[in-house]
């Protein structure tokens, strides 16, 4: 009997420091003390599985908390599964990404960009 089909999309295996540095998902019961009680500044990304732009800036993501992540925590909100952040947050189009510093957001960034203009956005939280 032939195996059955996988739908897993195949990628290259991360490497240890990769996967442990990946947005780690965040949902309306983790939200308060994974974000808003965070003593470091994180950055929200908030996402839907059907979103193209949102899966492009995923992996720019993942490198940048690889490569900040004593500076910065990077979460994802997937806004199908947690309508509620999203309508308080005021998601309206995605990818959103919201810094918060001290449970507040204090910085905004709308749209899918490439890793250099993601990066100039967040500086001020990177340096």
């Amino acid at each position: 009997m032939p195996a059955a089909p996988t739908s897993a999309p195949h990628h290259r295996p991360l490497s240890p420091k990769e996967n442990a540095m990946t947005a780690r998902a965040v949902t309306e019961a983790t939200f308060e003390a994974e974000v808003l009680n965070n003593e470091k500044t994180v950055l929200v990304d908030f996402w839907a599985e059907w979103c193209g732009p949102c899966r492009a800036v995923s992996p720019i993501l993942d490198q940048i908390a690889t490569e900040h992540s004593e500076k910065l925590d990077i979460v994802k909100v997937n806004v199908d599964e947690n309508p509620q952040l999203a309508m308080k947050y005021q998601i309206t189009s995605i990818p959103a990404m919201k810094v918060y510093q001290g449970g507040e957001v204090v910085k905004t960034v709308i749209g899918a960009k490439p890793k250099p203009a993601l990066e100039a956005d967040l500086a001020a939280y990177l340096a």
